[in-house]
């Protein structure tokens, strides 16, 4: 069963971004209108009401991120302004009264108690900072972000019982990052190749003449690819780019993040070293490979495409042998990779052995929103996917008992809105 509620009056533009935290219970949010709200769950009738409410940043907020609650009550926010923030939730007994008060908009007595301070700007973006996330807790308070000048930046907390020193450990540049030198870049092309799956219903391509057609579209892409390196800004314009990213959770495999730049369309598996400069372990690119590779093109198969990635979102393990992560982009795609790490090798065959080597294939492939998906979630275990698109409305996916990833429901606007008005028992929404 889905379950819905509406909060008719969050914000006075659009919403950019929602975040919990991590037990679920509080809700923040951001807004166009340069605000973020913070909002409360009565779970005795289900209702969210409003907390706290502040002017944040000079410009829209593009994106929010909850820290580990072992950390305290600490969010992060991304801005059009070129900045990120570092929120604390603090008490406000024997602090001055906020300047800017917590609208009526069926907020509790909580908003008066407690007051969220800004305790770090970070500044070192040079285009709108477009995602922020905090780091899995293992690995300390840490977050990344990337902004539309296509650099990744990761920053760590030197000061945390304080929260206003903050170090930029690494600054990368998505689009310039090398592979790892395990493998060669051809190979590496081989091994993320998109393939047809159960779940692909539509075809642009068809006949005898698919593979030609593949190569030829394949071909204009790196043609334009060579072309927006020559001349910086071109096929990076921001409003058909889409910058995202996403952390590893599992502590197992160190510090990876999944990041996506620009308008190539694909993202990269990046691994974060300490000693050395971050690293490229794979390409996730779900346009055929070329360079002589025989790509198989399926008539039922979805096409090429090179539409910028807008949302991805990498699954909690809970004990897989795989990873599995999640895009969304402007084509109004849903995709989720099986990605597979590479067995560990000695350093000396390193060079010369696959084992090593990760590799990634396309499991499931959706296009239901016929518009741009703004945002791919999974759930704690991994299990169910949901998307948001343009189209108004959320989807949830999930995988049956052969593997094979369907549909599990969806819920419009419209429909929220009607269930406002009917029974509470009746808000519940039967999934496929």
């Amino acid at each position: 069963m889905i379950q819905t509620g509406v909060i008719s009056t969050a914000h006075g533009d659009l919403v950019t971004d929602a975040s919990y935290d991590f037990y679920g219970l509080r809700l923040a949010t951001c807004s166009l209108d340069q605000r973020i709200k913070l909002w409360q769950l009565d779970e005795s009738n289900g209702n969210w009401e409003l907390e706290d409410d502040w002017k944040a940043h000079d410009a829209a907020v593009s994106k929010i991120s909850w820290a580990h609650p072992e950390f305290g009550n600490i969010i992060a926010s991304a801005s059009f302004d070129r900045t990120v923030k570092v929120w604390e939730q603090t008490s406000g007994i024997g602090m001055p009264e906020p300047q800017q008060p917590v609208q009526a908009n069926g907020s509790g007595s909580n908003a008066s108690t407690s007051r969220w301070i800004e305790r770090a700007v970070l500044p070192e973006a040079r285009g709108t900072v477009r995602a922020v996330e905090f780091a899995p807790h293992h690995f300390g308070l840490k977050l990344a972000s990337i902004s539309s000048d296509n650099h990744l930046r990761i920053y760590e907390c030197l000061e945390q019982p304080s929260l206003t020193t903050w170090q930029l450990s690494e600054e990368t540049d998505i689009q310039a990052l090398p592979l790892s030198p395990s493998a060669s870049p051809f190979t590496r092309a081989q091994q993320t190749n998109a393939l047809a799956t159960p779940t692909q219903t539509s075809s642009s391509l068809d006949g005898a003449s698919a593979p030609l057609i593949a190569q030829a579209l394949q071909q204009g892409l790196q043609q334009s690819s060579s072309t927006s390196q020559q001349r910086p800004g071109l096929g990076n314009r921001e409003a058909d780019g889409g910058w995202c990213i996403s952390w590893c959770k599992d502590r197992y495999w160190g510090e990876l993040i999944a990041a996506g730049a620009g308008t190539s369309g694909v993202i990269k598996i990046i691994q974060l070293m300490p000693s050395n400069r971050p690293i490229t372990l794979l390409t996730l690119d779900p346009s055929p490979a070329v360079e002589g590779a025989v790509v198989p093109v399926d008539p039922d198969a979805g096409g090429p495409s090179s539409s910028a990635i807008t949302s991805v979102s990498w699954a909690p393990s809970c004990g897989r042998s795989y990873h599995l992560i999640a895009t969304g982009g402007r084509d109004g795609h849903v995709r989720i990779w099986r990605v597979k790490p590479g067995e560990e090798v000695e350093d000396d065959m390193a060079a010369d052995s696959e084992d090593g080597q990760w590799s990634a294939s396309i499991v499931a492939d959706f296009e239901n929103h016929k518009s741009a998906v703004g945002r791919v979630e999974w759930n704690i275990t991994g299990t169910v996917l949901s998307s948001a698109g343009n189209d108004g409305r959320i989807r949830l996916w999930k995988a049956t008992s052969g593997n094979v990833w369907r549909p599990a429901g969806s819920i419009g606007v419209e429909q929220s809105e009607q269930q406002e008005n009917e029974n509470p028992a009746e808000r519940d929404i039967d999934m496929e």
